[in-house]
């Protein structure tokens, strides 16, 4: 069973994530079954927000918490960065970069 280190940064998350998926047996999963998966868990996430705001929602289906939905998307969003072999950490800073050159309305 892997260990996710205290006080983790983002690249702790995505090697944790590469050993459990070679545990559970997700590694051999492809790019495009790992995004998939991903948007299924962000459909996920909007039903459990709507729970959370007490919008209409099917009794019958089972519906994770808000904080398990966004956990599992973080595990997807580390799968398939790996898969793509980028550190994410970097690939954020990148990007803010160039969002603080933008111009927000």
């Amino acid at each position: 069973m892997p260990e996710l280190k205290e006080n983790p940064i983002l690249k702790d998350f995505q090697n944790y994530v590469t050993e459990l998926e070679k545990e559970r047996g997700f590694n051999d999963q492809t790019v495009l079954q790992r995004s998939l998966l991903l948007g299924e868990e962000v459909g996920e996430l909007f039903k459990a927000i709507r729970k959370s705001e007490q919008m209409g929602i099917d009794q019958k289906s089972a519906i994770g918490s808000v904080d398990e939905e966004l956990a599992d998307i973080l595990i997807f969003v580390c799968s398939i960065a790996n898969r793509f072999g980028i550190d994410l950490e970097k690939a954020f800073r990148e990007k803010e970069e160039i969002n603080k050159r933008r111009t927000w309305r």
